[in-house]
């Protein structure tokens, strides 16, 4: 046996599975599957149950393609070697791990789940374990790092089995550490069960994915498993909002090492803001870490990256880094792809008024990012935005409303996918309601950003949410290249 193939039965170890009709658990299994679009000679495929289609229903096409046997949760009537499981999601999980040689209990992996803020504290904690002198993989909503090479990233979690690949490529990387996005929907969906998390990290919750987890209460309970079915030794909780506090009280009974902290002088907290100045370009904090008085420039804006920039520093506490180290880190921290990303134009002129794209794309995160910009901007703030389609619905009026704390707003398109672009719009403008002069709509939406950056004056600043790092529009089921920041620097050049 090689290193990627294993007998069925060492690919099974710790999972519940019966092998129907005498199948042999000693074949050697080669790769682990979930499309039998990918099956091959030697493949095991799992029938994963989908919310649109049922991997059971494509086991004789996996057959066809030469699989060593099927991993079901029901009798198949094909001839094919099977093996029962009662949750073949799940199974493919564990069963991921084992096939990768476990590779999470290899690294110090850091999970950072929250509504917001997940990839800039990632990218923090990237950094802090960089200038720590760690070789270090990161894989999140922007893109994916296995030491110093760059992937890109198709989800904010990858599916189980490409998340233990990803995370076995980074052991053979030499990677010490890893900062790892944990969606609400990974640990729903038990993507990440198998996994050792050495620090779990909460930024904040606030509401997104209704379309999927129907209330905040499961909401927030999903976000919850990653502190307590996973045991980190290390959790790391932003309680700035009730759900933070919450969660620190959970993960305080269950033990285990924790570390509050808030972007306010909060009593009690590991780590408290004290004092927080913000320019156009950077911010001035002071923090009382563990009873010590700590200051720096943070070079990020915004209190959101307040945030985030504690709960970082919490991880590197966590990680057993000293103060020196993650201080010296986050007064260097990089900029991260679409999030406050500054914009000038395509040969470096630079405009005589601000543009920044944001992924903000939530009611919480454009009042935050407004307010960020809002801070720094003599002027007057224009937000453009739009809400994405096949998603939550009720947050639509909300987002509106949030984005009227600019000075003006311009509503167009996001993603709109399959839902009318026109009818997204008009379940935005009910939030609106009553300062129709403060808006306008524009559905196209590089035509809504060159309407934003004619109506700028000196001074002012523009803001397009939504999208960030994105360089894709979802029409019907199809991306269409569209970038935020390519197109905002076109229309720079043509003004």
């Amino acid at each position: 046996m090689t290193a990627r193939t294993k007998a069925v039965e060492e690919v099974f170890e710790g999972v519940s599975f019966e092998a129907l009709g005498g199948a042999d658990s000693t074949l050697p299994v080669s790769s682990l599957e979930f499309s039998s679009r990918d099956c091959g000679e030697g493949s095991l495929f799992f029938c994963v149950p989908g919310t649109k289609a049922d991997g059971h229903a494509y086991a004789s096409d996996a057959v066809e393609h030469g699989v060593c046997g099927l991993v079901v949760e029901r009798r198949l009537d094909v001839a094919a070697p099977q093996f029962l499981v009662e949750d073949a999601r799940k199974a493919l999980a564990l069963c991921s791990s084992n096939f990768y040689g476990r590779p999470s209990s290899k690294l110090k992996l850091v999970g950072i789940t929250g509504t917001n803020g997940k990839t800039t504290t990632a990218f923090l904690t990237e950094h802090i374990a960089q200038v720590a002198g760690a070789t270090t993989g990161l894989m999140g909503t922007v893109e994916c790092h296995v030491g110093s090479e760059v992937r890109p990233s198709l989800h904010t979690t990858p599916e189980s089995r490409d998340l233990q690949q990803l995370l076995s490529d980074m052991v053979d990387a030499g990677c010490d550490v890893a900062a790892l996005e944990v969606s609400s929907h990974a640990i729903d969906l038990d993507r990440i069960a198998g996994t050792r998390f050495e620090v779990a990290a909460f930024t904040n919750l606030t509401q997104d994915h209704l379309d999927y987890h129907k209330t905040m209460e499961n909401y927030f309970q999903a976000k919850a498993r990653l502190f307590t079915d996973y045991a980190p030794q290390t959790s790391v909780v932003c309680i700035d909002n009730e759900y933070g506090a919450r969660l620190a009280d959970m993960v305080d009974q269950r033990g285990g090492k924790l570390l509050r902290v808030s972007s306010a002088d909060t009593p009690g907290c590991d780590i408290r803001v004290v004092d927080a100045a913000y320019a156009p370009h950077s911010t001035d904090l002071s923090l009382v870490v563990q009873g010590a008085e700590v200051r720096f420039t943070l070079p990020l804006v915004g209190r959101f990256n307040v945030e985030n920039c504690i709960v970082a520093f919490g991880i590197g506490l966590g990680l057993g880094y000293d103060l020196d180290t993650i201080v010296s880190a986050l007064s260097s921290a990089p900029q991260v792809p679409g999030r406050l990303e500054r914009i000038v134009g395509t040969d470096g002129t630079v405009p005589p008024f601000g543009v920044l794209v944001d992924y903000a794309h939530t009611p919480d995160s454009i009042a935050k990012a407004v307010a960020a910009v809002k801070a720094v901007t003599p002027g007057h703030v224009i937000c453009v935005f739009g809400c994405g389609g096949d998603r939550d619905a009720t947050k639509r009026p909300k987002m509106g409303h949030a984005a009227l704390d600019a000075d003006y707003a311009v509503v167009t398109s996001d993603n709109p996918r399959t839902e009318d672009p026109d009818k997204i719009i008009a379940q935005i403008l009910p939030g609106m309601a009553g300062h129709e002069e403060r808006y306008s709509v524009v559905p196209d939406r590089r035509e809504a950003i060159r309407f934003a950056l004619h109506r700028a004056q000196p001074g002012d600043a523009v803001l397009i949410a939504g999208k960030g790092h994105e360089d894709y529009q979802i029409i019907g089921t199809v991306k269409h290249h569209f970038d935020d920041r390519e197109a905002a620097a076109e229309e720079l050049d043509a003004l």
